[in-house]
Parts: structure tokens; sequence; C-alpha cells
């Protein structure tokens, strides 16, 4: 297994791997079936504090306090994209539901849209007045909110790259959120609370 703690997990769609990053920044990809280790992966230089599965296919994507994010294949076992722009460490990433892109948010105060074909930066919300904690895909629209230490939750419309909502402040920092299913309610976590809108 790992020799330091272990961060982040994501489990894929057909719930057959698991992935695991650590504190070394170290990657490992688990096989549920054979109870082993398929594939140690190595190139961030400090903890992996964040990790998605592309929909469609064997691609990982992860997130660093070295402020990259790194998309693998897995099969080739090997980094094929190392995306740079953060200027401090990454909280949270996501890649759309249409495999196009990759999201990633930080404590630099900004969510940046990569696009996994281009291989590149595509945009980045600046919208926020501190740390971006966590961001969501909506998974039946072109829409991304990212909720933040600002206290508040962002929506911005991935067609125009338009921010078109912004919660009032919370009491308290939002540490997460979550779209149902069916896209609607969106559920957001603060310090002392859980919002159901």
């Amino acid at each position: 297994g790992h020799t330091s703690a272990v961060e982040a997990v994501r489990l894929d769609t057909a719930e057959e791997r698991v992935v695991t990053g650590s504190r070394s920044g170290t990657l490992k990809v688990w096989d549920l079936e054979q109870h082993k280790i398929l594939r140690t992966l190595t190139g961030h230089k400090a903890n992996i504090r964040c990790l998605d599965i592309h929909p469609y296919g064997d691609f990982v994507v992860s997130g660093s306090s070295d402020t990259f994010v790194k998309v693998w294949d897995v099969r080739r076992k090997g980094c094929i994209f190392t995306y740079r722009g953060h200027t401090d460490c990454i909280n949270c990433l996501r890649v759309s539901p249409d495999g196009r892109w990759v999201v990633s948010c930080s404590d630099d105060s900004t969510a940046r849209l990569w696009d996994l074909t281009a291989g590149k930066q595509f945009h980045s919300f600046k919208d926020f007045s501190g740390p971006v904690e966590w961001l969501e895909f909506h998974p039946n629209e072109f829409l991304l909110a990212a909720c933040g230490a600002d206290r508040t939750t962002k929506f911005w419309d991935l067609e125009t790259l338009q921010l078109i909502s912004s919660t009032e402040p919370e009491s308290s920092p939002v540490r997460c959120i979550k779209f149902h299913p069916d896209g609607n309610p969106l559920f957001t976590g603060g310090q002392d609370s859980l919002r159901v809108s």
C-alpha cells in the first residue's frame, strides 16, 4: 500500500477500481476483485489533495499542493498532461460529465477550466475573494457551481463562461457542495450547517 497518509480516494463508475492519492504525492490504482495494486504512479512533488476519474476511459486526474493538475493514462502507466496555472494548493477538481473538461479550484482564489482534448487552460474564473474550496459540474446542464471561504456559492454558465448567480454569504465558510443526480437540489455543507436549495 501507501507509505504515507491517503488524502484522496475515488471509485470508478464500474466499481472495479479505486484510485488513491497520498501525502507523499503517489497515486495508486487498486483492483477491487483481485485485491491488489494495478499501478503506482509518481510525479507530484507534494501531497495529492483530490482525484477524479474520466467517465470514458482509463484516465485519472489529480490535484496537489504542488499547484499542478495532472492527467494520467492508467494503461500507459504515466502522466500525459501537467496543467500549470494555479499559484497555491489545489483543493478540488472534477471531470465534466461529457469528459471534455477538467475544472480545478485552489487557495489562489480561482477556479480554472482545462480543455482535455487541447491539453491546456480554457478559462479562469476569478470571482472569489478567498480560497475556493469545492466545485461541481451540474449533471444535466452546462453549469458550474463552486463555493469558498468567502462564504458564498457561485454559478457560471459554461456556454458563455459568465457568472450568472451568487448566493448571499453564509454565516461561515462553505466547505463542500453536491448536486443531486437529477440536478436539483444543491446540497451545501458549511462549518456548522447543511443547506438544501
